[in-house]
């Protein structure tokens, strides 16, 4: 398949689309504006229209669940929630209340995999007690008992440990698959009880490739277990088929975790190997796309040492999943309504499965507020490498319009300061939501795009003006506040001394720092600016006629 063909097929039938294919040995992406061209192009082109000689078979990239959700309108998140029975619950937010209304009277009773779907409604107050984040639209949908995986639900708490919110994703030749599973799935039964795991063998993903992924949900002893198992069957099948090719360990990992487990200058993966006795590389960064945002981790050598270095792995994931989560729990707290998985920041709900394309904006999330008042909007100067301009403002223009829109913010690069200047300045212009959704996306934007290296994190300076006479709160008696502040954000926070106010009376603060560090030190200096800011008008004189005061 090639992107002539494929365009010119779209072109014909005036299918509109956009962005760059995404071109596969015998299939491709395409972006399509809205999900009424996407259907069109699925009616008018799948099954109808022929490419070298073959017809054209066209569907929705994403699962077939969640497609037939997006028949009904935008999907904005459609998250797995933790059940102590064997009742799959699945909560689903769409764009707007009419699409909700519509899905709920046309899936409720419907027949999914010989299961009958339950649809109900959440209230507004309600949703706000999801232990996963919810918009007022949300619907819920409870599936049959064999609905969709429990994605890393936690653990209950009659349980002695709990279960891991990661699972671990092993990535196995296909020809051992058969032995896997056993005679009418008797082997992956027993895996399953021994190990007190839920395993997922994804055969259908992929048709036709080398290799498939197979999802294990449990504690982190239960997935070593079954990974050990799993390891010693494919070694028998091996033996006994005669394959003379070594087996190594394949881990996948969503590219948020990765630069951790490598660690500064590779430190944190060569004490892995050291310590287990294992060779172990990583897929590179060019191998990623949207649709796939995991890197594979290959681990060489014993099935004992493979097991060894798998437990060291995915302690390392585990860890930065979870500081990941605080960090994003805290940003929660203090943006309320924030939608963070429509963010693309953290690994889809869904194993492998990662946002297509950049989300809408929400709609109806609930606003920020600061004493009764609606968000005001912030101001923050963002510094990226010269070189990295061209991928934030993309091709005409595109990705900064749709990034700006996604996020509900300004966003303007400042020219250049001299002709070898290598940062650039990017204004970002908007309430708290949007400066962590804009930001959110330049950082991401430039690990992507190979502007930091597969080793580094991407730490960025950020600045914002303050009154001259708040600097001081800021500052803190003998530096203490921003002192406190450094510590608890791990962001280097800098307020410049013999700094000359500009025409505003405002001076700078300096932030520097990874995305997370950086939010966070940026909401607690909004913060102190609030509270400054409260004083100043409760000390200010009334000014003309006395203003009558609210109740």
């Amino acid at each position: 398949m090639n992107k002539l063909g494929v365009r010119k097929s779209l072109q014909e039938w005036k299918i509109p689309f956009s962005g760059q294919f995404l071109v596969k040995t015998g299939y491709a992406f395409v972006d399509c504006p809205d999900e009424n061209w996407a259907m069109k192009a699925i009616d008018k082109l799948s099954g109808k229209v022929e490419l070298h000689g073959k017809l054209l078979e066209v569907e929705h990239s994403v699962p077939k669940r969640q497609s037939l959700l997006a028949q009904y309108g935008s999907v904005e998140t459609c998250e797995q929630v933790n059940t102590e029975t064997e009742t799959a619950v699945v909560n689903v937010t769409y764009a707007a209340k009419d699409q909700t209304r519509q899905a709920i009277e046309k899936l409720n009773g419907y027949q999914l995999e010989n299961y009958s779907l339950k649809v109900t409604y959440i209230p507004d107050e309600m949703a706000t007690q999801q232990p996963t984040p919810q918009h007022p639209q949300g619907a819920r949908r409870t599936f049959g008992q064999r609905g969709p995986p429990r994605q890393g639900s936690p653990g209950t708490t009659s349980r002695p440990k709990q279960q891991s919110d990661v699972p671990l994703r092993m990535l196995v030749p296909t020809q051992f698959v058969g032995a896997i599973i056993g005679k009418e799935g008797a082997t992956i039964r027993n895996i399953t009880k021994q190990t007190q795991s839920k395993i997922d063998i994804h055969r259908k993903e992929n048709a036709g490739a080398a290799e498939k992924p197979i999802t294990i949900h449990s504690t982190p002893e239960g997935c070593s277990a079954a990974c050990k198992t799993i390891l010693e069957i494919m070694q028998k099948e091996a033996q006994d088929t005669k394959f003379t090719e070594e087996i190594p360990l394949k881990i996948l990992a969503h590219n948020n975790f990765v630069g951790r487990l490598i660690g500064k200058e590779g430190r944190n993966l060569k004490k892995i190997e050291q310590d287990t006795d294992t060779k172990i590389t990583i897929s590179p960064l060019q191998d990623l796309t949207l649709y796939n945002p995991e890197r594979t981790i290959t681990v060489k050598g014993s099935i004992e040492a493979c097991g060894k270095a798998e437990e060291e792995v995915m302690k390392k994931i585990r860890e930065s999943y979870e500081n990941d989560m605080a960090a994003m729990n805290l940003q929660a707290h203090l943006i309320p309504g924030l939608n963070l998985n429509a963010l693309g920041l953290f690994p889809s709900s869904s194993p492998g499965m990662a946002p297509s394309t950049i989300p809408a904006a929400p709609t109806g999330a609930t606003p920020y507020t600061s004493f009764g008042q609606h968000p005001e909007s912030e101001t923050v100067h963002l510094f990226i490498p010269a070189l990295a301009v061209g991928a934030i403002i993309g091709k005409q223009g595109q990705h900064i319009k749709q990034l700006s829109r996604f996020a509900g913010a300004s966003i303007k690069i400042a020219p250049a300061e001299g002709p070898d200047a290598k940062q650039r300045m990017v204004i970002v212009t908007g309430p708290p939501e949007a400066q962590f959704k804009a930001q959110g996306r330049i950082f991401g934007k430039l690990k992507e795009e190979n502007f930091f290296g597969p080793k580094e994190e991407v730490k960025l300076e950020a600045h914002i003006k303050v009154p001259s006479y708040a600097a001081g709160r800021v500052i803190g008696k003998g530096g203490k506040t921003v002192n406190e502040l450094q510590n608890l954000t791990s962001a280097e926070v800098v307020v410049p001394r013999d700094q000359t106010p500009d025409e505003n009376d405002q001076v700078i603060v300096k932030i520097t720092g990874h995305f997370y560090a950086s939010q966070l030190a940026q909401r607690k200096i909004q913060e102190i600016l609030l509270q400054v800011k409260r004083q100043q008008q409760q000390k200010a004189p009334p000014s003309g006629q006395p203003q009558p005061r609210r109740k």
